[in-house]
């Protein structure tokens, strides 16, 4: 069995004050699941909170609704999930909160990652590092007036809200468990510290996990925020965004 460890932190809100985590981690026997609710720039009962954690609880009960050895797939069940939640709670797309979804999930054969929008899954291999993210979010930054003009649209970027069928346009790929080492999953309040900051890339993070723990990332990544109060070394639009990484290490692969 895989050896999982996680690490979680609360960031700030827009107005800079402390609330709650709205990043979910679920950890089950053969899936970690990572969300990141996205953070409403107006107040509103349902926000990005609420929908990561009624989605983590949505998309626990569809992975594991399938008999063991037989696996249901990943988009299929995010889709299920996406569709349940919204019917319960009547949530209409493109006027609902929403979340990133990353999951990454192992049998004795094979391991599987999807991930929607931006919260990475990051593989080590026999090869190499094989990063899986989702940057159409990213790639439109700049190009466009209103980026949530462009949600859950073609040529646009793609995110669990109340649309199930955003679950199939998710990045996903297979690696054989046997060449598989360990596996990162992130949200971008820690994936931000390879891809924004440059404080390290993603060896030196399994690196660190390994001799210090995974809590010794997210505090490294805190300090240089703190270091750039202001935002202007790093453009954001928080000092301190929520923060939650799982690491899977499967050892020799077997």
């Amino acid at each position: 069995m895989p050896e999982i460890t996680t690490a979680e932190r609360a960031g700030v809100g827009l107005d800079g004050l402390p609330r709650p985590t709205e990043d979910r981690v679920v950890v089950l026997p053969d899936v970690v699941v990572l969300l990141d609710g996205a953070t409403s720039p107006t107040p509103r009962a349902r926000d990005g909170g609420w929908h990561s954690r009624h989605l983590a609880a949505a998309l626990t009960t569809e992975l594991t609704r399938a008999p063991t050895g037989s696996p249901v797939d990943l988009a299929d069940a995010l889709a299920r999930a996406i569709e349940r939640l919204a019917r319960e709670h009547g949530l209409t797309p493109g006027d609902s909160p929403s979340s990133t979804v990353a999951v990454l999930r192992w049998t004795d054969t094979s391991v599987d990652a999807l991930v929607l929008a931006d919260s990475p899954v990051v593989v080590f291999t026999d090869r190499g590092v094989d990063v899986l993210a989702d940057t159409r979010l990213r790639d439109l930054r700049g190009e466009v007036d209103r980026i949530t003009d462009w949600r859950n649209r073609e040529h646009g970027w793609w995110v669990a809200e109340a649309d199930p069928a955003a679950a199939h346009r998710a990045v996903r790929r297979r690696w054989p468990r046997h060449e598989v080492r360990a596996a990162l999953v992130a949200t971008d309040g820690v994936s931000c510290g390879v891809d924004d900051y440059g404080l390290f890339d993603w060896p030196d993070v399994l690196e660190i996990t390994r001799e210090k723990g995974a809590e010794a990332v997210l505090d490294a990544i805190r300090a240089a925020e703190a270091g750039d109060p202001d935002r202007t070394a790093w453009r954001r639009s928080k000092v301190h965004d929520d923060q939650a990484l799982a690491v899977v290490a499967f050892g020799d692969g077997k």
